[in-house]
């Protein structure tokens, strides 16, 4: 076993491996014509066909990627906990989650989904896990395991499940399989723990998850109360009280001598558990030890009447019994729907139970919202680690604390990485090591209209949060995210702009992306520099170019974030006030690109130093690229922890050969409301081969423009950046440019709109045009095109009108 875990180790496990062979196990569970369903159906626990059929719908809830990526948020902060991070941006410093090595967990007998269940624990921990199962026990354990296994094509769940199924008597085998391990997690009583505890190593972290004892405190205002009498009915009855947080004991609010309200109560809740649907016939078949201690205690109970200490009531068929006891102290119950009914008056509710804290879990309080506020202050000063209303003991929620802890910290250690100032741009130490892999992705290619289709499908509980596109390429578009997965997507945006050269323990930068119309741009990189921790003037583009350069001079704003055309226009209207100010080192953009001939001006005229990409992104996936600080012009890395990309032939849906221009084509990967699979971004690109100079392991990709830049004129394909290409290289062309389209009533239009105070003569920069372009030149020669290049105001050029961007071709043809 040592040789397995040591080999399984080698290889750090991605969380989003066992979420995806989760998540599809679950999908499976959900299925009633799905084989698995048939396959695991032998090994269920006895029961009715209802019972199996809650057990497998509870399995499923809790493979889900909903629940487990809540789980995971909870108890480790985030859905990949394992990377080395920078916990504040402004530090050197990584940490991460790591494993704690080798977990044994020793199942306990009467729960049949605790064993898989507790190993799916450990595996989200990225653990090597062995199970002991009874062997009283059913194969439930075994199959349901290697079903998920079997949804995993890496094989890397496989190598980090071990299942055993023999008798704890065989103590030979019980040490040496706790003998390698760095944790052992028992379920069972405190006989079981100390036979256990016997064979743990020195060293190894013993997670006890114990039999513990809940109650109810009801006070007097909910004495009476028909509907906190059921709802303690169905809690004591809800499992036949064999759950940790069943309710043992139902305290009073009042003083011990006070046997009149003690009895009453009693008498009430008798009745209420009398109305409860009578437990199943399997419920009712005792051992002989239980059976022992339910009658000694009962009987015990009714000897002490004569003492004018208790008083039993009870069903003629022995399906339920409710002890009264003037005395407060805890007693735990022999369960099977047998509850005490005790007097505590709250002033002594801590010195009463205190005692007891090693045992308390639930603590359900019945009274008014000032009671329950005070109330529970008490109970968990006391010892219980959870509080909930009546009729919601056993009742839990994704991510909920057992026992007090997070299951997956015990399973964890927090680890961290101290380095130097050559790590400044490395936001995540785990992509200097190894490349980010995962399943290739399957099933069809999905356009925008596809992905429009599936939103109105989103369950809207995972619709939090709604933006809309800019509308640059057509109609605006809607997109909607939950809260968790806009969180997830701005910590990868803000590594992005750490690997880019943004410091932001100085830089100090101004907002200047659009806001409003329900547009992502402002709204995410003020979540993005929120999450870097870096100083920020929220400005918003506005069209007082005026007032936002006084405001940059003002708070001595040295880093720009914006669109290029916004930017372009800024500098250039308020360039005697920047220059003279002087401030600016840095430039992040992001929406559009900045030519060469543009970069240059930045550089030579107002001196900017740094001018990157701040994210390469849509508004429905969200960040999908960024640049690092050897990366320019449209080369970036890709977020591989959030997407796998493919790219594939323009004409046919069939991948390129290395190194060839095609269609982007993202798959997202760390999202819980929407699933975007193979999603044709409408982008062109091609991937670059080797690894960054930065260091880097995540895949590069050059961006070539956009489908709807490819313009048919004139049975011509005419591509815009071409004409962005000509006019730095040849006319020497630092502003915008825009291609309008139009139909004559003999040949197509092409005028191409060149930024005035920026371009040549028209008619000279129409001949070096027509001089660099030959498919322009034969259109123009065979009479087929009107081409036309004419000067035009900054403002006057078409943008949208959401997020300012220049809109590079628009077509006025019918």
């Amino acid at each position: 076993m040592p040789a397995a875990v040591e080999a399984a180790l080698a290889t750090p496990l991605d969380t989003e491996t066992v979420l995806a062979a989760c998540d599809a196990l679950s999908r499976a569970l959900r299925n009633p014509a799905h084989r698995v369903q048939e396959r695991l159906g032998p090994h269920l626990p006895e029961g009715t066909d209802a019972d199996r059929e809650q057990l497998l719908a509870e399995l499923a809830e809790f493979l889900g990627r909903a629940s487990l990526t809540r789980k995971l948020r909870r108890e480790l902060g985030g859905t990949a906990p394992q990377r080395l991070s920078r916990p504040d941006a402004k530090e050197t410093v990584y940490e991460a989650w790591a494993p704690v090595g080798l977990v044994a967990h020793i199942a306990p007998g009467n729960a049949a989904t605790v064993a898989p269940l507790s190993v799916i624990e450990g595996l989200l921990a990225g653990n090597v896990n062995v199970l002991k199962t009874s062997s009283a026990d059913t194969f439930l354990a075994q199959h349901l395991l290697a079903e998920l296994a079997a949804q995993d094509p890496t094989g890397a769940l496989a190598e980090r499940i071990i299942v055993l199924r023999f008798p704890s008597s065989r103590q030979e085998w019980l040490r040496l399989m706790c003998a390698p391990a760095d944790a052992v997690a028992v379920w069972g009583g405190e006989s079981a723990v100390e036979g256990v505890a016997a064979h743990v190593p020195p060293g190894c972290r013993l997670v006890e998850w114990g039999h513990k004892i809940s109650f109810a405190y009801v006070t007097r205002d909910a004495f009476t109360d028909e509907e906190t009498l059921s709802a303690l009915a169905r809690d004591v009855c809800l499992f036949e009280q064999q759950a940790c947080s069943s309710p043992q004991v139902v305290y009073l609010d009042t003083d011990p001598g006070d046997t009149e309200a003690l009895h009453a109560f009693a008498e009430r809740l008798a009745a209420a558990l009398a109305a409860q649907p009578a437990p199943a016939a399997a419920d009712r078949a005792l051992d002989p030890a239980e059976y022992a201690e339910l009658t000694t205690t009962e009987h015990l109970a009714r000897l002490e009447e004569h003492l004018g200490l208790t008083r039993v009531l009870a069903a003629p068929d022995g399906t339920w019994r409710v002890m009264a006891d003037s005395r407060p102290a805890l007693t735990a119950s022999p369960l099977h729907r047998s509850v005490w009914v005790k007097p505590l008056p709250r002033k002594d509710l801590i010195a009463t139970l205190r005692p007891m804290r090693r045992y308390l879990q639930t603590a359900a309080v019945a009274g008014s919202r000032t009671d329950i506020a005070e109330l529970c202050a008490l109970v968990l000063a006391a010892g219980a680690t959870r509080v909930t209303p009546v009729g919601a003991m056993t009742a839990g929620y994704a991510g909920e604390p057992h026992d007090g802890v997070y299951a997956l910290q015990r399973y964890s250690r927090r680890v961290a990485v101290q380095a130097d100032a050559r790590f400044a741009t490395t936001a995540c130490l785990d992509d200097l090591a190894r490349p980010a892999l995962f399943p290739p992705p399957t099933g069809p290619l999905l356009d925008k209209a596809a992905v429009q289709d599936l939103n109105r499908g989103v369950e809207r509980s995972d619709a939090e949060l709604y933006f809309r596109s800019g509308g640059s390429t057509g109609k605006p578009a809607l997109s909607l995210f939950t809260y968790e997965d806009y969180d997830t997507q701005m910590h990868a945006a803000a590594r992005g702009l750490l690997a880019a050269g943004y410091d932001p323990a100085r830089d100090r930068t101004a907002n200047l992306f659009y806001c409003g119309g329900m547009y992502g741009g402002f709204i995410s990189f003020f979540s993005i520099l929120e999450r870097l921790g870096g100083v920020q003037m929220p400005m918003a583009a506005g069209s007082d170019h005026r007032a936002t350069a006084e405001m940059i001079a003002a708070y001595e704003v040295d880093t720009l974030f914006g669109m290029p055309s916004y930017l372009w226009q800024l500098l250039h209207e308020e360039a005697d006030l920047l220059r003279s100010y002087g401030g600016l080192r840095k430039i992040y953009y992001g929406g559009e690109h900045f030519t060469e001939e543009q970069r240059r001006t930045l550089t030579e005229t107002f001196g900017i130093e740094v001018v990157h990409s701040i994210t390469y992104g849509s508004t429905d996936l969200g960040p999908l690229g960024y640049q690092c600080t050897e990366s320019g012009g449209s080369i970036h890395h890709l977020h591989a922890d959030l997407h796998t990309l493919e790219i594939v032939d323009v004409d046919e849906d069939r991948p390129v050969a290395p190194g060839e221009t095609g269609r982007l084509v993202f798959t997202t990967r760390a999202r819980r409301g929407q699933h975007l699979d193979r999603y044709v971004i409408g982008d062109l690109g091609r991937a670059l081969p080797g690894r960054c100079p930065c260091g880097s392991h995540a895949p590069r990709f050059e961006l070539l423009g956009r489908l709807g830049e490819v313009m048919r004129v004139a049975t011509y394909f005419l591509n815009y950046r071409r004409f962005v290409a000509i006019a730095g290289e040849r006319l020497g062309h630092g502003g915008e440019l825009q291609a309008v389209l139009t139909s004559g009533a003999s040949r197509e239009g092409l005028t191409v709109r060149l930024e005035r105070g920026h371009a040549p003569d028209p008619d000279r920069a129409r001949e070096a045009f027509l001089a660099a372009y030959p498919e322009v030149r034969s259109a123009v020669a065979e009479k087929l095109l009107d081409f036309r290049v004419e000067w035009v105001d900054g403002a006057d050029l078409d943008r949208t009108a959401t997020s300012g961007k220049l809109l590079a071709v628009v077509d006025r043809r019918r």
